[in-house]
Order: structure tokens, then C-alpha cells, then sequence
């Protein structure tokens, strides 16, 4: 296993779960960690565990206490963490998702791009240059984060909040991206518009993206943006890649 910068913690989590956490800050490594224990555990099919969720960091294992107890389910999972590789092996998933950075559709753009010292074209180069995985879902239904961006775009979030962001924007901040899952307030400046939902209740599988998924953003005209957002026969013009 990859060395971390300290030694992954098991951490009881309520009557029903079990908290590992492979770091207390967010970085590249430490959630790398997360995605791939978490693929290992499912994988396991470990008896009476009966969820496997990441997040940044960490990874809740949640357990039946009618099928297993506390003290089973952690020793297992301490034995895979001594025995196994868990660092992530990379994404299975590429997504390309098509994205409007014209004043309409981008209104804090300028304000963004002056904060990483970017011009609002090299933002949007940089943007499309990288390509970010999905490091957690969370806040609403399917939302991601996304994640991580060059260092200078390690930028705040605004001291106010937006009054209302549309469904499918691209926001910002602390070198991360988020497409924004509903009509709704946030504190995150607003850069770029998709036509991608996040959340689709009325399919079999209501989030569009997976931990660990990658997403590459394609820059598009607000004209072709506005005909890909009247267009339902796709979500948004996003293709989905399976990469292994």
C-alpha cells in the first residue's frame, strides 16, 4: 500500500457502521485510498455488511447487527487494509461533458480566473485540459465533487451566498468543480453551465456518476449549448467511456 501520511484509523459509527478513515484533510492520495477500499470492500462481499460508502477521506461500512457484529466487521476490514493494495487503480468510467463559458451561461468567470491569475480563456483551457474524478456525492441527490484542479485555483468560497444557482452549473472553489444538482443557493461562484442532470429519479439509477468516475469538459458555444440543452434524446450531450 502507498504510504500515507498516517496510519488509516477504524472508527465506530453509530450502532450500525464502521468509519475508516485513511486521513483528517482532503488530498489526492488520501482519496485515492478511500476509492479503492471502498471497490475492494464491495468486492468482498463481506456477510452482513450492507453498505459501502466513500467520501473524501473515509469510507463507511455500514453492517446488519441481526447478521455480524462490530468487532467481526473491523477486524475484516483490518486484515484487508494489512493484506491488500487499496489505493485506487484509476477511474472505470470517463465522462465527457459538454460545457457553456459565454457570459450568459458564466458570470463569474472573470472574477474566478483573476483569482487563480489566469485570463477567463486560460481558465477555460485549463479547465478542459484536466481532467477531474469524481472524489464524492454528496449535498444533494448524484451532486459531485470534483476534483482537484491546479493548485492556484485553490480559491474561497464567497463570504455570501448566490441567492440561486440553475440546475447544471459549474462552480467552484477550493480546487474543486461541482455540477450543481438543483435549483438552488450556494456559496460557490458560478463559471460555466451544463445541461448535464446529476440526478435522474425516474431511471433505474438515479445517480449519473460514480465515486471514482472521470469527467473531462468540452468547452462548447452558447449557440450550440442552447440546442444541446432543448435536445432530451441525451443528457446534456455527455458520452460515458468505459475505461475497465
Amino acid at each position: 500500500m502507498t504510504a500515507l501520511d498516517q496510519t488509516p484509523e477504524l472508527l465506530p459509527l453509530g450502532i450500525d457502521g464502521v468509519l475508516v478513515r485513511f486521513a483528517t484533510t482532503l488530498t489526492e492520495d488520501a482519496n485515492a485510498h478511500a476509492l479503492g477500499f471502498r471497490d475492494l470492500v464491495q468486492d468482498m462481499a463481506l456477510v452482513g455488511v450492507t453498505e459501502v460508502a466513500s467520501s473524501l477521506v473515509s469510507v463507511r461500512v455500514g453492517f446488519d447487527p441481526a447478521q455480524t457484529d462490530r468487532a467481526t466487521v473491523m477486524g475484516a476490514l483490518r486484515s484487508l487494509l494489512e493484506q491488500h493494495q487499496t489505493k485506487d487503480e484509476g477511474p472505470r468510467r470517463l465522462w465527457r461533458i459538454p460545457a457553456a463559458f459565454g457570459t450568459d451561461f458564466a458570470p463569474q468567470l472573470g472574477e474566478v480566473a483573476g483569482m487563480a491569475g489566469l485570463t477567463p480563456q486560460q481558465a477555460i483551457t485549463e479547465i478542459e485540459a484536466t481532467q477531474v474524478r469524481v472524489i464524492a456525492i454528496g449535498f444533494a441527490p448524484g451532486q459531485p465533487y470534483l476534483g482537484m484542479l491546479p493548485d492556484h485555483w485553490n480559491i474561497p468560497r464567497q463570504t455570501e451566498l448566490t441567492k440561486k444557482l440553475p440546475r447544471g452549473a459549474l462552480i467552484t472553489a477550493v480546487r474543486q468543480l461541482i455540477i450543481w444538482a438543483a435549483d438552488a443557493p450556494t456559496g460557490w461562484r458560478h463559471i460555466g453551465q451544463t445541461a448535464f442532470r446529476v440526478y435522474r429519479p425516474e431511471t433505474t439509477q438515479p445517480f449519473a456518476f460514480e465515486p471514482g468516475d472521470a469527467v473531462q469538459f468540452q468547452a462548447v458555444s452558447d449557440t450550440d449549448f442552447r440546442a444541446i440543452k432543448v435536445n432530451t434524446d441525451t443528457n446534456g450531450g455527455a458520452t460515458c467511456e468505459v475505461l475497465r
